[in-house]
């Protein structure tokens, strides 16, 4: 007789063979899983807040946070919550029980950590735990880096996490730069180390007269270091970057650059080489006949956010009828640095003001040494043989423009080549065609600025192909402007000019004025040729004293009564 074999009570088939699932049997096992971890997920979830709105702070909070996190590391809230309980912890505990709860808490960290090594949760609590730890042990952190970075070199997460530990520690710096120096030679694309790199250089060796900026010798060395990956794989950005960065132009020493003062508007207005936040470590004081004026500073934009121009009202006006000797006074509080700069108002004058002189070609690079300037025109002799084997590499194009740029700053020699880089990038790299276009502008408004008279009060940027407005604030000054025929769509940097009172602006591509409400001496502005829809686009200028406004071969000339619509929103414009 044939055996009998029971449905459902054997694994085996005829032939023996195993019986095995079908596909939608194995679905619906896998959902019914799914379905029961998320039930368990949210139910722990669930708890660890209801802990939380009641003030738990207890273990019990860490474990049941704990357990979700082990498969979850991103959960931010639940960090926080952590963060909650070892502060009540550190507070009411004893020392003791808060190193092993906290020594604890670092090894359930490498455990998220495996999960996720880029879990910014995970890396910004490890973090708050060794900053409270009673007793941290730095060493081992850096120990610990050193093995997550060898697991992924490009650990940005670690890289960050690493320079606090060595700014918390007394690890040697230079011994810090050479692990940069290992890595990089171990794989030239690996960009956190570069980028560490320029972070450690000005502190191991600043220039002394250069803010930020690294001594001369040394960064003449960082040069030949970098060519050495530039050459090995010239589509690789990060030593690009890098290579950047060694060309980047410092940071100005904080000074006053200029100073005006107007009986008109009653204002003190001061021009600083950087931006600043006033009475946040740095403090603008002014005296009038040696007399101390109270008042309140204010950006262009009438808020006191940071900004390289300040204003000031002068409470009691500034009186023409007598010689006014002003005096200004910047002031920062970390190192006591003080500035000063003085200008004579002479009785009947309307206004005077005083304004720094620059060296031809130094207002925005640093003047090069012979050193810098030979090495930097060897470095683009060999950056120009590179391109003649990758003619078509934006890096290398880039590389020239800034290179000829930095050697070059007024374009007396190199002009021509920059501009027919820009050009080259500007066709095969047409995604970022607006940045070449924007930097190129840049250029030309730096050349003009760098040579132009500081004191002028009259500028003429026409027909220069400009598509944005760079400096600005170095205009501060000019009382009419003309940038007609250019491709600019936006006015908006123009709010540095508190003295513009006449802007000429036709044959653009224009579509709106913001920006201009913070021009308040704007007297006349014409916008013929441009792209200004409607007639409301002008409402942020309703508070100004307009006196002609021309929008002639705008769209929103195509609307009935347009005239009479401009003339409602900005009501200083005269009927006729």
């Amino acid at each position: 007789m044939a055996p009998c074999f029971q449905s459902g009570e054997s694994n085996l088939e005829k032939h023996g063979r195993l019986k095995v699932k079908t596909t939608a049997q194995q679905e619906e096992a896998k959902r019914k899983e799914r379905e029961q971890k998320l039930k368990l997920y949210n139910a722990a979830t669930s708890a660890a807040f209801k802990k939380r709105l009641n003030g738990e702070f207890d273990e019990e909070g860490l474990k049941i946070t704990g357990e979700i996190l082990s498969v979850n590391p991103d959960f931010y809230s639940l960090w926080n919550y952590r963060k909650e309980i070892f502060l009540f912890m550190k507070e009411n505990k004893e020392t003791d029980f808060v190193q092993k709860l906290m020594q604890d808490e670092l090894g359930f960290l490498e455990s998220c950590l495996k999960v996720n090594p880029k879990s910014y949760g995970a890396w910004h609590h490890r973090c708050f735990i060794m900053e409270n730890m009673p007793n941290p042990d730095w060493e081992r952190e850096l120990q610990l880096c050193n093995t997550f970075l060898e697991y992924d070199e490009r650990n940005f997460h670690c890289w960050d996490y690493r320079r606090t530990v060595v700014l918390a520690s007394d690890v040697d710096l230079e011994q810090e730069l050479a692990y940069t120096t290992e890595k990089i030679q171990t794989n030239f694309s690996n960009y956190s180390s570069w980028h560490y790199r320029s972070k450690l250089l000005p502190v191991i060796f600043p220039d002394p007269t250069h803010p930020v900026r690294v001594q001369e010798d040394i960064l003449l060395q960082e040069h030949e270091t970098v060519q050495n990956a530039i050459f090995t794989d010239p589509d690789d950005q990060s030593a690009w970057f890098y290579h950047r960065w060694l060309l980047g132009r410092g940071r100005k020493k904080l000074q006053i650059s200029c100073v005006h003062a107007s009986c008109h508007t009653n204002q003190i207005i001061v021009l600083l080489t950087n931006h600043i936040k006033v009475n946040h470590g740095h403090k603008l004081s002014v005296n009038i006949n040696s007399t101390s004026i109270a008042g309140e500073w204010k950006n262009v934009k009438g808020s006191t956010n940071y900004s390289n121009i300040w204003i000031m009202a002068v409470k009691d006006g500034l009186q023409s009828e007598e010689d006014l000797s002003i005096g200004v006074t910047l002031l920062t509080e970390s190192d006591c640095t003080q500035f000063s700069q003085g200008l004579q108002l002479n009785q009947g004058q309307e206004e005077a003001w005083t304004m720094a002189g620059y060296k031809a070609g130094t207002r925005f690079s640093i003047e090069l040494s012979a050193a810098a300037t030979s090495t930097l025109e060897t470095e683009l002799e060999g950056i120009k043989e590179l391109h003649s084997v990758e003619p078509e590499n934006k890096w290398v194009l880039l590389t020239l423009v800034y290179l000829m740029k930095a050697i070059d700053p007024v374009h007396e020699r190199y002009e021509e080549g920059i501009n027919e880089a820009i050009n080259k990038l500007s066709a095969v790299d047409t995604k970022r065609r607006a940045f070449y276009w924007d930097l190129k502008s840049k250029f030309m408004i730096e050349k003009i600025l760098d040579i132009q008279d500081v004191n002028t009060r009259e500028m003429t940027l026409t027909g220069l192909d400009l598509t944005v407005l760079c400096h600005t604030e170095w205009m501060v000054l000019i009382q009419e402007l003309d940038v007609s025929q250019n491709h600019l769509t936006i006015l908006k940097p123009l709010s540095n000019l508190p003295c513009l009172k006449i802007l000429i602006a036709n044959n653009n591509k224009i579509e709106t004025v913001e920006g201009l409400q913070h021009c308040k001496q704007l007297k006349k502005l014409h916008l013929q040729q441009n792209a200004l829809q409607t007639v409301q686009v002008f409402t942020p200028l309703a508070s100004l004293l307009l006196e002609e406004v021309n929008v002639a071969g705008n769209p929103l000339c195509n609307i009935e009564n347009y005239t009479d619509s401009l003339r409602a929103v900005l009501p200083s414009l005269s009927p006729s």
